[in-house]
């Protein structure tokens, strides 16, 4: 007898933090909190750099998209969680779960190769100064960001196929906040060897191969800023920079020990709260650490609102 498979449900079931009620009314005021000002800073970011012209340049046509990226995450998964969190409903439809599960994976691959090239844009800026217009032409710009956009999609469409064919036998109960891969892999009847071993590669490639681009190029920004005599030069140099580094480790640090961890954690809950902050915290976190460090940015929002 052939197994069923995910499609072959209606729909599923999000334990969430299910048996602690007192923290679910908490993490719902504070994810409402955090959602209102997600939407708030990237669309202000997204606003910005499109109306005033001393934002058209290409870090700010990247972190545009980054915030457009953002936008999409929390959006595909923050209002089916606050759904579950507010009563004792906690499901989620068949269509629902793999549209979530396209989306967030879509997003996170894209991520990851956008911040690879903004810290190419960043080395370009501080160690090639004199041929950053011709290296980091508009054009150029535009095919790098439709290269991270194609990456990512099409990426996140493997994935997406992979886990729906996977047969589950009847559980339809996910251990988690959100749908994601580990965790409807551990509702499969069969053996998943493949599944985990194809989604570790995976993963290893699309975080590894980026932090690496990401590390050489700040290896050689940290050479250049040394070298450099005038501290005005260094500082500069460093503002430049510090916005995106901090984002990196925001967002790598909690990908990687999301999905290069072994298959079996201690901890069900450990996984559930790491999803909550790169899921939920970061995305928040990133247009105020961009705006709160960028004259610019800041220059551009008080000219926005009418006190410049």
């Amino acid at each position: 007898m052939v197994s069923p498979n995910i499609s072959s449900f209606s729909g599923f079931f999000l334990l969430g933090f299910s048996s602690q009620p007192l923290l679910e009314m908490t993490l719902f005021v504070f994810i409402v909190i955090f959602y209102l000002l997600t939407l708030l800073g990237n669309a202000a970011i997204i606003l910005l750099a499109h109306l005033d012209p001393r934002l058209h340049t290409p870090m700010y046509l990247f972190l545009s998209h980054l915030s457009s990226m953002d936008l999409c995450y929390t959006t595909s998964t923050v209002p089916q969680l606050l759904f579950n969190l507010k009563g004792p409903e906690k499901t989620i439809t068949y269509g629902g779960c793999v549209g979530q599960l396209y989306v967030a994976l879509a997003m996170g691959c894209t991520e990851c190769i956008l911040l690879a090239v903004m810290a190419i844009d960043r080395y370009v800026a501080v160690c090639q100064p004199l041929h950053y217009t011709m290296l980091m032409h508009p054009r150029i710009c535009l095919q790098l960001v439709t290269m991270t956009w194609v990456t990512g999609l099409t990426s996140s469409l493997v994935q997406t196929v992979l886990i729906v064919q996977v047969p589950l036998c009847g559980r339809n109960v996910i251990d988690h906040v959100f749908c994601e891969v580990p965790a409807l892999l551990k509702l499969a009847c069969v053996d998943t060897t493949f599944n985990q071993m194809e989604l570790f590669l995976m993963s290893a490639f699309l975080l590894l191969v980026p932090l690496f681009l990401i590390l050489i190029s700040y290896s050689c920004i940290a050479k250049v800023v040394w070298q450099t005599r005038s501290s005005e030069g260094r500082r500069k140099a460093l503002g430049t920079c510090s916005s995106h580094l901090v984002v990196v480790l925001l967002f790598y640090g909690t990908a990687m020990a999301t999905y290069l961890q072994p298959p079996t954690t201690p901890s069900q809950n450990k996984g559930k709260y790491m999803a909550l902050f790169y899921g939920i915290v970061t995305p928040t976190l990133n247009p105020f650490i961009y705006s709160l460090r960028n004259k610019d940015m800041k220059g551009a929002l008080r000219k926005m609102i009418g006190k410049e």
